[in-house]
C-alpha cells in the first residue's frame, strides 16, 4: 500500500510530505514514476513530496496516514532505512 503523511516538514521554502510503501520499494518507485515524482526525491525509504502535490497523490491512490503510522508500517514491513550517524 502506498502511504503519505501530512505536509509538515519545512525545507527550501516549502512544506513536505513523505510518500512510502509498506509492500516494496518496487511498488513505491512505480507509483512515483506514474505520478511524475522525480527520482531525486527518493531518500533511503521514502520520497519527499511538496505539499502542493499532496491532494493529487491521494487522488492517485496514496493513503493518508500520520507520520507515526507511516514509520511504524515501514518498520513492520522491514523497509525502514535509518540515517547513518
Amino acid at each position: 500500500m502506498i502511504l503519505i503523511d501530512p505536509p509538515a516538514w519545512p525545507a527550501w521554502n516549502r512544506v513536505w510530505s513523505h510518500l512510502a510503501s509498506d509492500v516494496s520499494y518496487d511498488e513505491l518507485h512505480e507509483f512515483a514514476r506514474k505520478a511524475g515524482i522525480p527520482a531525486r526525491g527518493f531518500d533511503r525509504d521514502h520520497y519527499d513530496v511538496p505539499s502542493d502535490q499532496y491532494d493529487a497523490l491521494v487522488a492517485a491512490g496514496a493513503v493518508p496516514v500520520s507520520s507515526r503510522v507511516l514509520v511504524r508500517r515501514l518498520i513492520e514491513a522491514g523497509l525502514r532505512r535509518r540515517k547513518r550517524s
